[in-house]
């Protein structure tokens, strides 16, 4: 579709882990430690291949191929939600530019959080960072029937804020997040980590950003115009 053709953007929706905050790493560092006592073969070395996913579909997935006897996948969960906590407040920063970013695409329209990490602890999150009052509105993917890459968590942001998904700018950082947004009809600007940018699913994306320091407000008056 000619640029020209395209509709305006309206708000804009942002993911947390590995975009707004240096969480994949600790999420990565929690699942190697909990996950290796249960016989789960992960290591530091290796990248997470479920990036982007609902925590309890992430303990699913593992314990599908490797189950293990002990704690349940519920008591799993819990396990690892309480460690990521604990690492963001001990080891956790902002990302280059995150700051930046909400305040540049705030000044243009409504802002809302949409992520799969569980409610609870995106709260936990926001407000060690202080946040939580940037956001019009915040959203889990645990209150939907699916996490990413299913577009639930999208959809349920821009009904919020009372705007069409096709008026919506979304920021992602995982391969699973660009399938949801795109699903979604929406507009995506990505910033993969190095390892993860040859990935093809960032071809779908409108924009590719080494960090969100790049994020151009010019770029950003052509898609709010």
């Amino acid at each position: 579709m000619c640029q020209s053709c395209r509709v305006s953007i309206a708000a804009s929706l942002f993911d947390m882990d590995g975009l707004l905050i240096d969480s994949e790493v600790l999420w990565h560092k929690a699942e190697v430690d909990i996950f290796g006592t249960l016989g789960v073969p992960l290591f530091e070395s290796s990248s997470r291949s479920t990036k982007g996913v609902f925590v309890n579909e992430v303990v699913d997935y593992w314990y599908a191929r490797y189950p293990w006897s002990g704690p349940s996948t519920n008591e799993v969960v819990e396990m690892l939600l309480e460690r990521v906590g604990s690492l963001v407040e001990s080891e956790g920063r902002l990302l280059p530019g995150a700051i930046r970013a909400i305040d540049l695409t705030s000044e243009r329209g409504p802002v809302a959080l949409a992520s799969s990490t569980p409610l609870a602890l995106i709260h936990h999150c926001l407000e060690h960072f202080n946040l939580t009052t940037r956001f019009a509105s915040i959203h889990s993917a645990e209150f939907e029937p699916y996490g990413k890459p299913h577009p639930g968590v999208f959809l349920t942001a821009a009904s919020s804020l009372g705007i069409e998904p096709s008026r919506c700018l979304v920021f992602e950082d995982s391969t699973a997040g660009v399938i949801a947004a795109r699903a979604a009809s929406m507009r995506l600007v990505v910033v993969p980590t190095p390892e993860d940018r040859a990935d093809v699913e960032f071809l779908l994306a409108d924009l590719v950003l080494d960090t969100l320091e790049e994020l151009s407000p010019d770029w950003l008056d052509e898609q709010f115009a």
